[in-house]
Parts: C-alpha cells; structure tokens; sequence
C-alpha cells in the first residue's frame, strides 16, 4: 500500500489544526473485493464497535479489519449501499442503508450518453429506491415506505434517497429516522420509529431550498441539544436544525465546494468534499482549515465541476474510463466519512474500483503542534 505522510493543515485564531497527520492513501486491499474490477464505489461507510470498517462494493457489504483486509463479503439485494448508518439496540448492532436505485459499473461499451462526461465503458445498472435496515450479515429485516408526494416537489422528482440517521434511543433518542432524499425530491424526510412518514424538510424554513442534501449527521457533541446537521451540496453549504425540524443556522457558505459526507472527528466536525479535499469545523461551526486538498479542488463555481476530462477517474489514449493513478497528492473525490474508536478517519472516494484513506493523527508531533500554538496564542494580543 501506498502511504503518504504529512497531510497539511492550518491553525485559525486559538483553534488546532490535526497538521501531524499521517495518511495512508491506499489503505484498503480491495483486489480481494469481488467484482471490483467492474464497479464503480459509490458507497458509505461505517466503523463498528470493534474496530472494523464496513464498506459497500458491486451488490455486497464488505467488511475490512483494522489493517484494511477484507474479513467478510455479504451479497445483498441491493445495487447500492451509498448511505451506510450503524445502530445499537440492546446488544444488538443493526445497519441502515440507502438504495438510490442505481450504480455505474465499467465493463463493455457503455453508454453514449455518458462517454462525454466520464468516458468510455461507463453504464447504469439500475433498481428500485430502497432505505432498509438489515442485520450485518445482509439479512434485511425492516424497511421504510416510500415518501408521499410532497407538494414542494412540483416535478415530482423519482425517489432516490442517499443517507440516513437516526435518533437512536439507547442514547435517549427518539428513535426517529430521518432520510435524505438527496438525488431525488431533494426534500428530508422523518418517520416514527414504525416507520410512520411525519414530515419533511425542503429547506426553505431555513436558509433556502435544498439542492442535493446529500448526508445527515446527529450530532450530539452537545448532548442537552442535538442537532440535525444537512449538507446542502448543491448550495455548498451545511444547515443545521433541532430534532423537531426547527432551522437553527447555515455555515459553510464562501467556504465549502461540495460538501458530501459528515464525520465528529474529537472536538472537529469534518465535511468530506466531493471536490477533492475535507473541510474541518469547530464545536461552534466556525472553520478552521483544509486537509488534503488535491490538484482537481480548486473548482470553477460557475461550472460547478471539476474541469479535467474524466474526472473522477482519468481517461485512456482512446477516451475509456480507467481508475486514477494513486499518489497523485491529496483527495481525489471524498465521498464517505467513518471513525474508529481510537479517532482514526477513514475517507472513501468516488471512483472507479475506489479508494480508502485512513488519516491517524501521530500523538508526539501532535502535542508539539499543540503546545506551538498554545504559544502563538499567549504572544497575540487580546481585543
């Protein structure tokens, strides 16, 4: 596996940056992934309780152990797992997963229709909408109905939900479930822990229509008030409400390009960009700095996309899709965020085959950064 070291970061007022990173880019040994080869990730990702990561590749929930071997492959129903949520029940541990209903795969022709924008040898498989919770050997025990048609969907968007969340009562939750339906209506939905439909966000009751919401995150980083955090990718920016739906703030705005995927990393909330690079945050929402930021990051907001031929992957000599060379510098396309229980991140990226980084942070240069900017803030003058 390739490691890079060194992953760079910035300090903002008295705010610490992780800058002793270390970041191993080709973490996982995902040859041994069937059907790997053909697909394209598109998956979330979720870290258990004992450390070990849960993926989703060509139908199948893959599990890898702490090196990033693969320990279990489980076939699902499913043609894709883009949103991956664990949840405790008891002693039990249940996943939640978002089907949108389709996925790329790479073998053969293609479609036309997509060798511009990706290349050749690009086609959609496609299935029915699904948000299901299953256990974790793929054995799907519970499922969400579809959404009424909602009346702030005046095109009537088909269903395509992208994440999920949920308020889980172990904690002293509610148990409700909150859906993202984040390629489709572009609305936010709850149900009851039965599954009831209750309501949906659109955005409008706070800092504007939704545009893609694409992940959720609960955060309870302040227990007395957790709050429902969207990322709002197509207006590049994050809003945040209570549990009740009630809008509290936006943040990100001038700052975030494509904000997909959420993770608590410590006191740091890290927004994973689908253009190339993470975004931390602090307790407060305020930002703080990039990590990671590769070559295809600096996006055009007009365009809305990065400009290379291919991107994500790059192109051959005759223009078909082939994975990108890895050790390129930096994020290609973060897509998914998860963290162990010793505060590793691990990002997945948007490719063909795809790609998992794992980012630790090395305790004794960490310190050393840590007391630097101790220093830094008792030289500057308070105001």
């Amino acid at each position: 596996m390739e490691q890079r070291t060194g992953t760079s970061g910035v300090a903002t007022d008295d705010i610490e940056v992780p800058a002793a990173c270390e970041d191993t880019g080709d973490w996982a040994d995902l040859a041994a992934v069937p059907g790997i080869d053909t697909s394209w990730a598109h998956g979330g990702l979720a870290a258990t309780r004992a450390d070990e990561l849960i993926g989703f590749h060509a139908g199948q929930l893959v599990t890898f152990d702490r090196q990033g071997h693969v320990e279990q492959v489980v076939e699902t129903d499913l043609v894709e797992g883009h949103g991956l949520t664990l949840v405790g029940e008891g002693r039990d541990v249940w996943l939640w997963v978002c089907d949108p209903g389709f996925a790329f795969v790479c073998d053969g022709d293609g479609d036309e229709g997509l060798a511009a924008l990706f290349g050749k040898g690009v086609r959609l498989v496609t299935s029915s909408p699904r948000v299901v919770k299953m256990r974790l050997d793929g054995q799907i025990v519970a499922e969400l109905p579809r959404p009424p048609t909602d009346s702030r969907d005046p095109a009537g968007s088909p269903y395509a939900p992208t994440a999920v969340a949920v308020d889980e009562e172990r904690i002293g939750g509610s148990g409700d479930i909150w859906v993202a339906d984040g390629y489709g209506s572009g609305l936010v939905h709850r149900f009851d822990p039965l599954g009831r439909h209750m309501s949906a966000l659109s955005g409008v009751e706070g800092a504007g229509r939704f545009d893609c919401p694409h992940a959720l995150l609960l955060d309870r980083r302040r227990a007395a008030i957790p709050k429902l955090y969207v990322t709002d990718r197509g207006n590049r920016r994050v809003q945040v409400y209570d549990l009740e739906g009630r809008y509290v703030r936006s943040f990100g705005e001038g700052v975030l390009n494509s904000p997909s995927a959420l993770a608590r990393w410590g006191d740091l909330m890290v927004v994973a960009e689908l253009f190339g690079r993470l975004a931390l945050f602090d307790a407060a929402d305020r930002f703080v700095g990039y990590m990671g930021a590769g070559p295809d990051a600096d996006v055009d907001p007009d365009r809305g996309w990065p400009d290379r031929p291919g991107w994500p992957n790059d192109l051959s000599d005759d223009g078909r899709a082939t994975p990108p060379a890895a050790g390129a510098g930096g994020f290609t396309s973060p897509h998914s965020l998860a963290v162990d229980a010793d505060r590793n991140l691990y990002v997945s990226e948007w490719l063909l085959r795809g790609r998992y980084h794992e980012v630790t942070r090395r305790p004794a240069q960490q310190a050393e950064h840590r007391r630097a900017v101790q220093r830094g803030a008792e030289r500057r003058p308070r105001t």
